[in-house]
């Protein structure tokens, strides 16, 4: 029986080891790092690729979310609106300054937060919007900017799994007035390790990221605020950048999966997702949705096809969040019980396609 993982990552590096090899023994043979010349080119490379003026490389992501949310000086008492179906990072963030995160639900097609609801949201504590382009897909940016403006908030992109997504021809972590991305080994552009990067075009708050990122130093030995030690070090950021000119054409086979996808999927008992339009998906996960999602995957699971839930549990339930366990939040927790990601990888082959196609179609 055909088998087809939901994600070979070990595979993935197979056709590039000479050239990891080579950005570790350059690391290595340097003695330097932390903080080096490998950190500084990739944020250069990764800045121009995105379209932002700067990008400072930090630990993960939750902390690039994190650090942004400090640099522009949110804290207690004040409110942070975030999608209701997320992974967690995304609420963890707020909750780590002392803001409070407020649920708004998605729009049922796309499952990206539905601009159409922000309004409704905001009060006098408000002081930020925080879009996920969830799945690869970038979030309706432009009623999400036009509100916030009109409101004076600030808009922070979750492009965690967007990275050479477009909306409107513009690159996610470009879209808004700064953005936050994931480097963990799963996503598009994925290191050996943990990694993240904040993305903006404010001189000010990415010399507020860069301070913060360091102990909240920018003189050796010198403290003026009360920062963090988290850093993309230079290990990372010499992978990142043997991966980063792939990028492109990953995302593009990515795209060519999904469209296989959709059309040999278009008679299955299943909902399958939804582009918006002018937007350019790189297809991070490809979700499908059905009542039956637990049946359907055991199904799957006989049929050697893994799949993932993303995500099962919304963050308002949560043991973490006990405040929010009364909240109504009807979309997000119905997409938590009947969304279900299908494999997608650049290295899947028609075979391996084909059959997680048949196998979708064999569930009765």
């Amino acid at each position: 029986m055909r088998k087809v993982p939901f994600l070979d990552i070990g595979r993935m590096h197979q056709s590039i080891r000479d050239d990891l090899d080579a950005a570790y023994r350059r690391v290595t043979d340097s003695g330097w790092f932390i903080m080096g010349p490998e950190l500084e080119a990739f944020e250069a490379e990764f800045a121009a690729y995105s379209g932002a003026k700067h990008c400072i490389g930090v630990g993960n992501g939750l902390e690039a979310l994190h650090l942004l949310l400090r640099a522009y000086d949110i804290g207690p008492g004040d409110e942070v609106i975030v999608p209701s179906n997320t992974f967690i990072a995304t609420w963890l963030a707020v909750s780590q300054c002392g803001a409070i995160p407020v649920p708004v639900e998605p729009c049922s097609d796309t499952y990206n937060l539905d601009p159409a609801l922000l309004a409704a949201a905001i009060t006098t504590r408000t002081r930020a919007i925080m879009p996920v382009h969830l799945y690869g897909q970038p979030a309706d940016m432009d009623p999400i900017n036009e509100l916030a403006k009109k409101h004076g908030l600030k808009v922070i992109e979750d492009a965690a799994q967007s990275q050479g997504a477009r909306y409107k021809g513009r690159c996610a972590g470009a879209l808004a007035d700064a953005a936050a991305t994931s480097f963990y080994p799963g996503k598009n552009l994925g290191a050996l390790g943990d990694g993240g990067a904040v993305l903006t075009s404010d001189d000010s708050v990415a010399a507020r990221v860069r301070q913060l990122r360091n102990y909240g130093s920018t003189v050796k030995y010198q403290h003026d605020v009360a920062g963090f030690n988290t850093r993309l070090d230079e290990l990372q950021a010499a992978f990142l950048r043997v991966k980063l000119p792939l990028l492109d054409a990953g995302n593009a086979r990515r795209r060519e999966i999904a469209a296989l996808y959709t059309a040999g999927l278009a008679q299955a008992d299943v909902v399958l997702p939804v582009v918006g339009a002018d937007i350019e998906s790189v297809w991070h996960l490809y979700v499908i949705r059905s009542k039956q999602r637990d049946a359907l995957k055991a199904h799957l699971e006989r049929a050697g096809v893994s799949t993932v839930i993303h995500y099962p549990t919304p963050p308002h339930l949560q043991a973490c969040y006990p405040e929010y366990k009364d909240f109504s939040l009807p979309i997000a927790a119905s997409q938590a019980g009947e969304l279900l990601s299908l494999p997608m990888s650049p290295l899947l082959d028609q075979g391996d396609i084909d059959h997680v196609i048949q196998s979708v179609l064999s569930f009765r």
